[in-house]
């Protein structure tokens, strides 16, 4: 059973930075897609950023782009989300995400972690 455990949030002013952290469990790791999501209050879930297993290519929501990093590391089944800058329209919980492959992590991943609040103030 693939467990996904977040860390890292918090509550910051706008303008600084936060990184959340994703320890991965169950399964080999380096393989598979790691993404995050993100739900902020009276929003459906959205995509976020999502790092392959193979070449550890990057993608970025176009609202996040230039923000924040995403990263992985495989000796620690780990993978981060660096967010730099932050606003007050980050403020969301942001969900941890595997997949089989990069296309179904920024689309429909197969397996969720619990969520980590991230709340901007102004």
């Amino acid at each position: 059973q693939v467990q996904l455990v977040e860390s890292g949030g918090g509550l910051v002013q706008a303008g600084a930075s936060l990184r959340l952290s994703c320890a991965a469990s169950g399964r080999t790791f380096s393989p598979y897609a790691m993404g995050w999501f993100r739900q902020a209050p009276g929003k459906e879930r959205e995509f976020v950023a999502a790092i392959s297993g193979s070449d550890e290519s990057t993608y970025y929501a176009d609202s996040v782009k230039g923000r924040f990093t995403i990263s992985r590391d495989n000796a620690k089944s780990t993978v981060y989300l660096q967010m730099n800058s932050l606003k007050p329209e980050d403020t969301a919980v942001y969900y941890c995400v595997s997949a089989w492959n990069i296309i179904r992590a920024t689309r429909s991943p197969e397996y969720w972690g619990q969520g980590t609040q991230v709340t901007v103030s102004s």
